[in-house]
């Protein structure tokens, strides 16, 4: 009977010990993890071979006050704002039909993504000067770059979201008569959709990881065209600040896409880890 018992503490003590832990909410736990990153962020701001990266925090919060006074932080938010969402949606619109036909006709499949899946692996950064040689400096080469890297990422996603649809589907429809107009429309898109969000967050993701070398083409503002220059005066404070920003951009265009996504894919069932 003692041992029935000492076996049973151990498993009633975790218990009682995880019990606090689940009545956390969900924004109690968002405040904790910004605690944290500003404890390590001041803690890397005290010591001497990592102040100079990363600055205390109230010299990057007064940074905004800096470049305000220099008349540069509103436009250059504002470019690259237009930048990525005219790089994404142009990738969006040539991604999905593409995807699709590779999907849906093997021909085209062999042809197409063989050089997506070759490109994709390609930086940025490496076929920025030929970007810029064909279609000048300015906007236009950054909306290209950004278009490129968002088109290479959704059209793998939705291809391959596509491709895994139930085939059973497809052959039920056949039997029951419908034609390839209507098995795309009511088998293929919804249930593709899911697929199609993915894509969509993935896309603006990538979107914001290939600003910096989108606004290396001779952009006169922009986020990243902003870091750069800051680098090259090692004002470290502004800098940071900026990169924070394009944090908070991906964080918000992150949020408004799973309430897209809720909205339009609320039938899915979901599981929540």
């Amino acid at each position: 009977m003692e041992a029935d018992t000492t076996l049973e503490k151990p498993q009633i003590k975790n218990k009682l010990s995880t019990h606090w832990i689940e009545k956390i909410p969900s924004k109690g736990w968002l405040v904790i993890s910004l605690l944290v990153a500003i404890a390590f962020w001041t803690i890397l701001s005290l010591i001497p071979s990592t102040a100079r990266s990363f600055p205390n925090i109230f010299l990057v919060a007064d940074s905004v006050r800096t470049m305000l006074g220099r008349g540069v932080f509103w436009s250059d938010i504002a470019s690259s704002l237009i930048s990525v969402m005219s790089g994404f949606g142009l990738g969006f619109i040539i991604a999905l039909p593409i995807a699709i036909l590779m999907a849906w006709y093997r021909p085209i499949r062999f042809i197409i993504e063989p050089w997506i899946q070759f490109i994709r692996n390609i930086p940025p950064l490496a076929y920025v000067p030929l970007v810029v040689i064909s279609a000048g400096v300015g906007r236009t080469p950054q909306i290209i770059v950004i278009t490129i890297a968002t088109f290479l990422t959704m059209s793998i996603t939705i291809y391959q979201g596509v491709k895994n649809i139930d085939p059973t589907l497809i052959k039920a429809a056949k039997v029951l008569g419908a034609k390839d107009r209507d098995i795309f429309l009511k088998v293929f898109a919804p249930a593709s959709l899911p697929f199609i969000m993915t894509a969509i967050r993935l896309g603006t993701a990538v979107g914001l990881t290939s600003l910096i070398a989108a606004e290396s083409t001779g952009a006169s503002a922009g986020l990243g065209m902003r870091i750069r220059a800051l680098n090259n005066t090692f004002e470290s404070a502004p800098m940071l600040l900026y990169i924070i920003i394009i944090g908070i951009i991906g964080l918000i265009f992150e949020r408004l896409v799973k309430l897209l996504e809720g909205r339009l894919t609320g039938w899915q069932e979901k599981r929540d880890l």
